[in-house]
């Protein structure tokens, strides 16, 4: 964990107890390839040592596979996502010059798979091809049928209604070749079965509710509150990230700096 990662956990635990809500802390570790025991430790000594406490227990999402693998066949039941086969080389020889990209800078997928005939779909998943299943975005623009809305928050407590635009994500990929499920399904669901109430998160993800949104309405789920925190930055004005070399605040704890210190500049 960085700066702003200790932003926000501050400041998700000042609105919980200004609200006399709850404070939620969730492992979101479905790519197990990646996440260790040793990380998920870390988490928990670095937002300890900010004095922070929060419900237990935890919910890890590596152990709750099946309420996200319900939650797609809802949607595959309704022919709302279709899978997708393509590699990113494939996808990438596929998309013309010039091609439009998500939210995230990622090439807007062409489409290559919704075209397949249903029988060519049934052959290729009986063989045990590697596959993703994408939502089918016009499909589900129809169904729907409606302008999508959510309540957006100033970090003062303003709350104004703000319109969704998820079609910007093209066919989003629902679950993952690797795994059964995907960051967006994931959240969406276990927003709804923790009954979270307001979502606090930086900017840098507020393009997603467009199309968390359209998930919970597609799944009949309630639609949190969501505030959109300002990023803390770097010198030279970046995000701060690990790959970026930010320093972790275990690092900043070994050299001596107190929690106090963080909590005073981060404005907590």
């Amino acid at each position: 964990m960085h700066l702003g990662h200790a932003y926000s956990a501050l400041l998700n635990a000042h609105w919980a107890q200004q609200s006399g809500g709850r404070l939620l802390l969730r492992i979101e570790d479905i790519d197990t390839t990646r996440c260790r025991p040793e990380f998920e430790q870390a988490i928990y000594d670095d937002l300890a040592w900010l004095r922070l406490t929060w419900e237990k227990p935890v919910r890890r999402q590596s152990d709750h596979f099946g309420d996200y693998e319900r939650a797609f066949e809802t949607l595959r039941k309704r022919d709302l996502v279709y899978p997708c086969f393509c590699s990113r080389k494939e996808i990438l020889v596929a998309v013309p010059p010039g091609a439009g990209r998500d939210p995230d800078g990622a090439l807007l997928y062409p489409g290559t798979c919704k075209s397949l005939s249903l029988d060519d779909r049934q052959l290729r998943l009986e063989s045990g091809a590697r596959h993703s299943w994408r939502l089918d975005m016009s499909m589900a623009l129809r169904e729907l049928g409606e302008s999508l809305m959510f309540s957006s928050l100033s970090c003062e407590g303003d709350a104004v209604m703000q319109r969704c635009f998820p079609e910007r994500w093209g066919d989003p990929i629902i679950v993952r070749k690797e795994t059964p499920t995907s960051y967006h399904l994931s959240v969406v669901v276990d927003d709804a079965l923790q009954r979270v109430s307001h979502v606090i998160r930086g900017k840098d993800i507020e393009a997603a509710t467009d199309l968390h949104v359209m998930l919970q309405k597609l799944l009949c789920l309630p639609t949190p509150f969501y505030l959109h925190h300002d990023l803390v930055l770097g010198e030279q004005g970046e995000k701060l990230s690990k790959s970026l070399g930010s320093e972790a605040l275990s690092d900043l704890r070994n050299r001596g700096v107190s929690s106090e210190t963080i909590r005073e500049a981060l404005g907590f």
